[in-house]
């Protein structure tokens, strides 16, 4: 009774936050769904002025990095209305390190 009222409930919230519900069946390997789910990348494109997007981690070659970085710029450059018009500048960071300018 309590499960089909999340959505209506907590929708809202969590869907503002990111972190809306998953669904898994119970034919679902668990193991693979909880990998897909956190490679996965959500973001909205409303007014915002600056957006993060985790690219990678720390067991990744530098060269993955970098396949991930270009695929991750362009899909989001292709959302954008003017593509790279709207976009001043791009920067590069690891968690508890300072941003690197990779364009503009």
């Amino acid at each position: 009774v309590l499960i089909p009222q999340i959505p209506r409930l907590l929708g809202p919230g969590l869907n503002k936050a990111g972190k809306f519900p998953t669904l898994v069946q119970h034919s679902d390997n668990l193991e693979t769904k909880v990998t897909e789910v956190r490679s996965q990348v959500k973001f909205q494109l409303k007014k915002v002025l600056c957006m993060g997007v985790a690219v990678g981690n720390v067991a990744m070659t530098p060269d993955e990095l970098r396949q991930n970085c270009l695929m991750a710029i362009n899909f989001l450059v292709s959302l954008l209305k003017k593509n790279w018009n709207n976009v001043k500048r791009l920067h590069i960071k690891s968690t508890m390190g300072k941003p690197f300018t990779i364009y503009g």
